[in-house]
């Protein structure tokens, strides 16, 4: 007998252990009990986190595809001297828009998209542990997103840039909406990334599959829970600092107005503490989607799993003390200078070994090159470019030559566009079976892959020459006589070119929805829990609760020998949307969870967010007042006390089976 058949958990008076057999009546009633409605209806209310997931990549995509049309327009001002295709002010909101809209409308949120996608099925859970509140968070964001941009069409668009340094951003320098509606904007979408960060940091804590203890999540789980995490201490500063700033410009507060005793370094002190770890939360979901997946196409597991693991965390601690490397010029005292210097060149060590791991991996297996490695092996490639020149702006003396020219807007590019887009490419490859049920091409995805990698590193890699050549950040022409003229030319035609990459990955990505080649549950052969569903997914994910006995439940036989993880057997929760609750550190079975039906409430709470912000933009307060009122009636519909249809009665005698572990 089994350690688990012997002593088994108090859980299993409550719950009975055994298996659902697909297209069996008990697996047909766990479908239409977690399945949304169809239609509208359904569209606006499920929390499923699949549906959410997929949102949120095809949202992001799309803020992905505005924000590269404003780069291109740029880079056609840019690439002759004494263009005139935009005006200075013109400019100004364009290139404020294109880094708003590139680093907080789609760095972040198409991260968050796999994550919302994956990380129950790869727990081996039925859901989030929020669902509404994951529904939410969806919503906040899209709204945000329409918020800023709305204001475009009009010309008046946010336009001092996306670090919006005060006192240029105050009142003073700058009279119309543009600021308000960046600041308000910004609070809007980071009510959006402190509750989505919340569910991430919850449902890691107790929403693992039985046997998933500490050493046996998988690495874009920590990736992503190191960001959540982050997230939840450095929004609320970048917060404060834009709500202080709408202050200041509305209502007459002085906190940056250096006339009035406020300060304008504060801004940048708020602003920093928030934008360098924020950095890292765009970075280190992206690492932890390579380390998964680079694996399956070297066919062997991840070198050094446990420093990898290890140093995702260190790598966001250290971030939170090294923000002021983004501010050497400002004057700050020697000591300053030096501590956060150090701290600056520290940071590298943890993002060294992960880097050292992939190349041991991919040195010590059989690698098989398919799309998706490619995008994998590319990424390490632009991580060091990155890494490299971001360690070069971290000596003081260095960096007060290249601040605020186009050496730190290269690596800006390489660790924010090239670190986060091709991982995301080589991802969406990847799990595109998972999500669609179909393959994507490999002869278009490998032209694809190849536009993509010389167009970026001919848009981006001559910037760096650019900013040793002197050429200054954000000027929007130059005379002809500066030496820039060759530089900048090679630059605007790599970002054409990246961009006819990114337009044959999504004609790709159009066409194999409907007629890509039907995949299996695992075409890839890879080792974690999600490829043990089908391809997509059922509406519950599981239909019983797997049981984990390695970091690989799907290789264990090649690897040991043996298959010690249970995947077909487990705990049934079927009486209404119930979910397995696990121990934080070992997860052990602990608790049904009932988890809440579908809701128009998130829906409509955004909503009512966005007039509510809308009315403060517009300094119309009945119309925040009437925001307000729709916010309030939102959550009490949201909390209001409800009984499930087919909720299990816990007073019932305990239904016994089989048990295995």
């Amino acid at each position: 007998m089994t350690e688990h058949a012997s002593s088994p958990p108090p859980l299993q008076r409550a719950a009975r252990i055994g298996r659902i057999e697909p297209g069996s009546a008990e697996e047909r009633a766990l479908r239409d009990i977690w399945e949304a409605p169809p239609g509208w209806r359904g569209w606006l209310s499920t929390v499923d986190h699949k549906s959410i997931g997929l949102r949120y990549l095809v949202t992001a995509f799309a803020f992905l595809i505005a924000g590269g049309i404003e780069a291109l327009i740029m880079r056609v001002q840019l690439a002759r001297p004494d263009a005139h295709v935009l005006s200075p002010e013109q400019y100004n909101q364009l290139f404020t828009m294109h880094g708003v809209t590139m680093i907080f409308l789609y760095a972040l949120p198409v991260l968050s998209g796999f994550s919302n996608y994956l990380w129950p099925l790869i727990l081996g859970a039925r859901d989030m542990a929020f669902p509404r509140l994951n529904a939410l968070s969806y919503w906040v964001f899209l709204f945000a997103g329409l918020f800023l941009y709305a204001s475009f069409p009009f010309g008046e668009a946010p336009n001092a840039g996306w670090f919006n340094y005060a006192p240029l951003a105050g009142l003073t320098y700058d009279t119309g909406p543009n600021i308000d509606v960046y600041a308000l904007g910004m609070v809007l979408l980071g009510i959006s990334t402190t509750v989505g960060s919340m569910n991430f940091v919850v449902t890691f804590l107790r929403m693992r599959a039985p046997g998933m203890s500490l050493d046996r999540v998988p690495v874009l789980v920590w990736g992503t829970l190191t960001a959540s995490g982050g997230n939840l201490l450095a929004v609320p500063s970048v917060s404060l600092a834009f709500f202080l700033l709408w202050l200041d410009r509305r209502i007459g507060t002085h906190f940056f107005d250096v006339l009035n005793g406020g300060r304008a370094l504060l801004w940048q002190h708020l602003f920093w503490i928030f934008a360098h770890p924020w950095v890292y939360a765009v970075v280190l979901p992206a690492m932890g989607i390579v380390s998964d997946a680079l694996p399956v196409f070297c066919r062997r597991p991840l070198v050094g799993y446990l420093p990898v693991a290890l140093s995702t965390v260190a790598t966001m601690v250290v971030g939170f003390v090294v923000w002021i490397h983004h501010m050497f010029a400002t004057g700050i005292p020697a000591l300053a200078l030096s501590f956060f210097g150090a701290a600056s060149m520290v940071i590298a060590i943890p993002s060294a070994v992960a880097t050292f791991a992939w190349i041991a991996t991919i040195w010590t297996g059989r690698p098989v090159f398919r799309v998706p490695f490619l995008y994998f092996a590319g990424f390490v490639f632009l991580f060091v470019i990155g890494g490299l020149s971001g360690v070069l702006t971290a000596a003081v003396p260095l960096d007060w030559q290249l601040t605020d020219t186009y050496f730190v807007v290269a690596h800006l590019h390489y660790v924010l566009l090239g670190i986060n887009v091709f991982p995301v490419i080589g991802g969406i490859y990847f799990w595109f079976p998972k999500f669609t049920g179909r393959m994507m091409s490999e002869r278009i995805g490998r032209i694809g892959f190849w536009i993509l990698f010389v167009g970026f590193n001919v848009a981006f890699f001559p910037m760096h020459i650019a900013g040793l050549l002197g050429m200054p950040r954000r000027i929007y022409t130059y005379a002809p006589d500066m030496g820039w003229n060759t530089v900048n030319m090679i630059t605007s035609i790599g970002a054409f070119l990246f961009a006819l990459g990114v337009l044959v990955f999504l004609w790709d990505l159009v066409y194999s929805v409907r007629r890509g080649p039907v995949a299996g549950n695992n075409p890839w052969d890879a080792p974690t829990l999600e490829w043990s569903t089908s391809s997509p997914p059922p509406p519950y994910n599981f239909a019983v609760a797997p049981r984990i006995a390695s970091r690989h439940p799907l290789w264990e036989e090649r690897i040991s020998g043996k298959m010690r993880s249970q995947l077909t057997e487990g705990y049934v929760l079927n009486k209404g949307r119930e979910a397995l609750g696990t121990t934080v550190l070992d997860g052990d079975p602990d608790v049904i969870l009932k988890m809440p039906d579908d809701s128009y409430a998130p829906f409509w709470l955004g909503v009512a967010s966005l007039v509510f912000f809308a009315g403060l933009a517009l300094t119309a307060w009945w119309l925040a007042a009437l925001g307000l009122a729709g916010c309030g009636a939102a959550i009490v519909v949201w909390l209001w006390p409800r009984r499930e249809l087919g909720q299990r009665d816990d007073s019932a005698e305990p239904q016994e089976s089989g048990v295995a572990s």
